[in-house]
């Protein structure tokens, strides 16, 4: 096509535009894709992170260590207590916290939280609200939090949207990714619902990735 006025082909210029929209694309999803997580207060040497959960905290389908958690101490060279109960709901839960955050005194809390909810269809609205409370209640303390969403039964189990919505309503990182990639992945699991040890150890790289992008280790 050629330009009546100034007798310029325009053809050029096509590839040209488009090469430009693929770059701006290119660093539109860079840029998305390498975003930070708000901020964590710095662990020191001798600071406790406490692992609150059900049976994918407690290694449920590993050896005791091949635990996320256990794992996650090798990774971050911090002392990380497994604090996970099998079967746990999140009612649960939220009534057995401050007996561990009194008795551990942990700096960080990493939360996985919901999973036995959805397996006894309890609610989400349930689950939400213990979880919310469950990250009010560990803040009021001053502890830091990261949440890690546990996705739904289901033929492609995702997550609900409550974990990312209470994230950033107490602007603390959560991952919602991880365990929805472990448990539909047959080589990460040792039955229907529980990692195995390579699952374990996937989960304990993620979070030891986030913990150092937002600045904890």
């Amino acid at each position: 096509m050629t330009n009546s006025s100034t007798g310029e082909d325009f053809q050029p210029f096509l590839p040209r535009n488009a090469r430009r929209m693929a770059c701006f694309l290119f660093l539109c999803f860079a840029l998305f894709g390498c975003s930070k997580p708000p901020a964590l207060p710095a662990l020191d040497a001798n600071a406790t992170v406490l692992a609150f959960g059900d049976s994918l905290t407690f290694g449920t389908g590993a050896a005791v260590n091949e635990s996320y958690p256990a794992q996650l101490k090798t990774l971050i060279s911090r002392t990380v207590i497994p604090a996970g109960v099998p079967g746990e709901t999140s009612a649960d839960g939220l009534a057995r916290l401050p007996g561990a955050l009194d008795e551990h005194q942990p700096k960080l809390l990493i939360l996985c939280h919901g999973g036995n909810d959805f397996l006894q269809k309890l609610g989400d609205d349930k689950a939400a609200a213990n979880v919310r409370a469950m990250v009010k209640l560990a803040k009021d303390r001053g502890i830091a939090v990261v949440l890690i969403a546990t996705p739904k039964p289901g033929l492609s189990p995702t997550p609900p949207d409550f974990y990312v919505a209470i994230a950033k309503e107490f602007s603390i990182p959560v991952d919602d990714t991880v365990l929805k990639k472990v448990l539909t992945d047959s080589d990460l699991k040792s039955d229907l619902v529980h990692p195995n040890a390579s699952g374990y150890r996937v989960i304990a790289e993620v979070m030891a990735k986030l913990l150092k992008k937002a600045g904890a280790v």
